[in-house]
């Protein structure tokens, strides 16, 4: 008799490993879709939940999706066993569905270490399983986001009392909406944060029809302005806007109704690039994740010209080396501050620096990718810094082991 077939869930993270070095994921896609009839049904909840992540790093967002929705209904939760074993710590994360903004990639966290993982999805339309995967501590990977704020709300009031370790408090991660950010983080010495409100498709119109006007929706502002639709990322559908006629313009190319308005801050540095930086808080203390230098104010890494540019990444390397002498050193009481009013145990914050040497803030969220992914050819000094980062995580959750063990 043959033993039974079989499949091991990879992750998130080792695919994106793969697309990231330009091997082509689409055959592994094939042989997935031709085999997953043939698993067992968990075995196949592994493979579709792969599939959904090959679909979705191709292109294939909403196709996807559904094929995350197929596995789900077999099963909700997915194992990644410690690289180094024996695991020395359990990790439980609560998920919920979505594509890959939607939940913290803790998995890019965890390369080369003792921890196991385990994701628990979950969402109003799932059930609650009987049997919660054995664990030392639980992490809310759920992201921010509008359709997910109905569950972090309750998440909030029934985790209080869970019998482990509990980082990033759900109802903390709702603080991170774009205009509840700003509400709570803008008065900080040494920060700046551009006001930020949400508005309608016909609350725009309105503008491009004289019939509002901007200052009565942001206070002391004027064109340019900065306007998103609410709920994306990666600079989806991100354009600044400099009279009534181009926001027109831009209205007529979005199909979303609602989108976050705020004024755009010119923050150049005295050669004309725009510097962009990307900063973990863990525990409170800052870490170094990547700096982009750009001559466009939309700065994005990938798009950046690091890999082109010699002189880009050597800035780059400065920044690494002196971070903690430099950046973290001259923004101390700022950052601690925004670690103590967001009250999050992990913390991404994509930042730049004004003219004048504040901490300009530009977004605040739990699901940008941390990785050590970068060719190591082109980016030496990039794995020594990555793995400060994945030490000072690991450490997190011992800490939270510790101060259980020790109440």
């Amino acid at each position: 008799m043959n033993a039974p077939v079989t499949y091991t869930f990879m992750g998130p993270a080792a695919l994106m490993k793969f697309a990231y070095q330009g091997i082509d994921l689409t055959p592994l896609g094939n042989e997935l879709i031709a085999g997953v009839e043939h698993l067992p049904p968990l075995a196949a909840a592994d493979a579709l939940m792969d599939l959904s992540t090959i679909l979705q790093l191709n292109g294939n967002r909403d196709i996807a999706l559904s094929v995350q929705s197929e596995a789900l209904r077999s099963k909700q939760h997915y194992h990644l066993s410690a690289p180094h074993q024996p695991a020395r710590i359990r990790l439980l994360a609560i998920m919920t569905p979505g594509d890959l903004m939607s939940n913290t990639p803790l998995d890019f966290l965890l390369e080369d270490s003792d921890i196991s993982l385990d994701y628990l999805y979950l969402a109003p339309h799932l059930p609650f399983p009987e049997t919660i995967p054995p664990h030392d501590v639980l992490f809310v990977a759920i992201a921010e986001a509008d359709e997910n704020r109905m569950f972090l709300e309750e998440l909030g009031k029934a985790l209080p009392d869970w019998p482990l370790p509990v980082l990033n408090r759900a109802d903390r991660i709702l603080n991170l909406a774009r205009d509840r950010a700003h509400a709570l983080l803008a008065d900080i010495p040494g920060v700046a944060m551009p006001a930020t409100v949400r508005q309608t498709r016909a609350e725009l119109s309105a503008l491009v029809n004289n019939q509002a006007t901007l200052s009565k929706i942001l206070p002391d502002a004027d064109y340019p302005i900065v306007v998103r639709p609410v709920g994306s990322h990666a600079g989806r559908g991100l354009e600044r806007i400099d009279d009534p006629a181009a926001l027109q313009i831009y209205l007529s190319a979005m199909s979303d109704e609602m989108f976050y308005l705020s004024p755009f801050i010119d923050y150049r540095n005295t050669d004309g690039l725009f510097r962009k930086f990307r900063v973990a808080l863990i525990e409170g203390r800052p870490y170094a994740v990547h700096l982009g230098v750009s001559a466009h104010w939309m700065i994005h890494y990938m798009n950046a010209g690091m890999n082109e540019s010699a002189e880009k990444r050597a800035e780059e390397e400065k920044f690494m080396a002196e971070f903690d002498a430099e950046f973290a050193r001259k923004h101390a009481s700022a950052l601690q501050a925004i670690y103590e009013r967001t009250g999050l145990d992990y913390l991404i914050l994509d930042c730049a620096e004004t003219p004048a040497g504040e901490l300009l803030l530009f977004e605040l969220d739990t699901s940008a990718v941390v990785h050590a992914m970068d060719p190591i050819d082109l980016y030496p000094y990039k794995q020594p810094q990555m793995r400060k980062v994945f030490t000072a995580f690991r450490n997190l959750l011992l800490h939270a082991m510790q101060k259980q063990q020790a109440a």
